[in-house]
């Protein structure tokens, strides 16, 4: 292990990275098109790759870890820490393209969840006031086939008419 298996799982950080702003977007397309129906499917697929995340991040701590100690700097140092630390040769540079690349990514990820979170909110509060204006009274239908407001009152219902 070392320098190279820690650029690959950069890489593949990275695409993820990338499936993460794709699936936002998605979402907030989903959200501005009022296609509610389908927001609960891509905010599971929100998820997934969140997670696929995780776990990459936990294997990416440990693959920094060795190439630090291995470079003399600390096993907890951060990208940029090993960028500093890196020996002659093209790992400084590469390593630097990562950290610029993810560093964008992750800037536009968050402003992708600002905006879907308050799309989400007007969402919400529109749905409560749509239900709050929603008549609370139920109708029910007469003889005559026109439509009563059923009240507080007691209903007499006889079978024989």
């Amino acid at each position: 292990m070392g320098a190279q298996e820690l650029s690959a799982l950069l890489w593949r950080e990275r695409e993820l990275l990338e499936l993460l702003t794709f699936k936002l977007e998605e979402e907030q397309l989903l959200l501005t098109a009022g296609r509610t129906r389908w927001v609960q499917h891509a905010t599971r697929e929100v998820e997934q790759v969140m997670e696929r995340l995780r776990v990459t991040g936990l294997a990416r701590t440990v693959e920094v870890a060795q190439v630090a100690t291995e470079w003399g700097t600390d096993e907890g140092a951060t990208l940029r820490e090993l960028v500093s630390h890196a020996p002659a040769g093209p790992w400084a540079e590469i390593f630097n393209g990562h950290l610029s690349a993810m560093t964008g990514l992750t800037a536009e990820i968050k402003q992708l969840r600002d905006v879907n979170e308050q799309y989400l909110r007007a969402a919400v509060r529109s749905t409560q006031e749509a239900l709050a204006g929603a008549e609370s009274e139920a109708r029910t239908y007469d003889a005559h086939g026109t439509s009563e407001l059923v009240g507080g009152r007691a209903q007499f219902f006889d079978a024989r008419l």
